[in-house]
């Protein structure tokens, strides 16, 4: 089944709704990484929650998230745009943890304290960024803290993935409930039990539970505002990575060259290799002499 995403609201309530299926996501960014499965866990858990943050900008804006733990996975990235595509990669892919005893992958264990930081790419000169620092390493709790310090909005965000025994992704998704104005205490206490009550997403999406369903599942009376498509997409292309030679200069690449004969390079965000071989290299130092 398509991964898709749906933002809706309430009707009777300011509250915002936010539900996605990443399970294709995950599982393409696990075969492109190679990824463990407390790293695929970690990774996709961030790319989930920067395709429903994303919600909120434009087709081409950008959004990042950094997250910058001390443990043995090291810095995990992902950005997605308001067109339903993201990327992203963990610094230590092949890392692994044992589950705990309750068999849950250990994700907090494997980020370890840090900091989080989103930045927004509209288009203007500087970008918008925020941070806060690490609340569990559990992203969920992290991204959940970043929106009531960094934005001012109470939220609460649920992620999860659900890596099978052959290491290949079952189900993951997320659901993001914000309160968008005023509501009563007795409201909020409500809302509040409403999502503790949800089941874990992978779950739920393991069952076959659609957007909608998990929506439903919170027993909200909603409105869809927009659905469409994910996936996981990266930007990079040959012509960039001969933009990056470009700008290394003459003499380095005439190094590379009479070194390795060719010159290779990989997307850290997708993990896809580039090889330009010698003729490809020797036309465009003549091209780079001749400008």
């Amino acid at each position: 089944m398509q991964d898709y995403i749906i933002r809706a609201v309430a009707k009777d309530e300011p509250v915002r709704i936010t539900a996605v299926t990443t399970t294709g996501v995950v599982e393409e960014a696990h075969k492109r990484h190679k990824t463990s499965p407390v790293a695929a866990a970690a990774l996709g858990r961030t790319l989930t929650a920067a395709l429903m943050l994303a919600t909120e900008i434009k087709g081409k804006d950008i959004l990042t998230i950094r997250i910058m733990g001390d443990g043995p996975l090291g810095a995990i990235v992902a950005s997605a745009d308001g067109k339903g595509t993201v990327r992203g990669y963990v610094q230590n892919p092949e890392f692994d943890l044992p589950p705990n005893e309750r068999g849950k992958l250990p994700v907090g264990a494997a980020v370890g304290k840090g900091t989080l930081h989103v930045s927004k790419d509209l288009g203007l000169k500087y970008p918008f960024s925020g941070s806060c620092e690490l609340v569990s390493g559990e992203i969920s709790e992290d991204i959940t803290y970043y929106l009531y310090k960094s934005e001012q909005i109470p939220s609460a965000v649920s992620l999860g993935v659900l890596v099978g025994r052959d290491r290949h992704i079952r189900s993951a998704g997320g659901v993001m409930v914000q309160i968008l104005g005023d509501v009563d205490e007795v409201t909020e206490k409500r809302l509040v039990k409403q999502f503790e009550n949800l089941e874990a997403v992978s779950s739920l999406v393991d069952r076959g539970y659609r957007p909608e369903d998990l929506i439903k599942e919170m027993d909200f009376d909603f409105e869809i505002l927009a659905d469409y498509p994910v996936a996981f997409q990266c930007r990079c292309n040959k012509e960039r990575v001969e933009k990056a030679l470009i700008s290394l200069g003459v003499r380095e690449v005439e190094d590379i060259l009479a070194k390795e004969g060719q010159a290779e390079a990989s997307c850290h965000f997708c993990g896809e290799k580039y090889i330009f071989d010698q003729g490809e290299l020797e036309r465009l130092l003549e091209e780079m002499k001749n400008t």
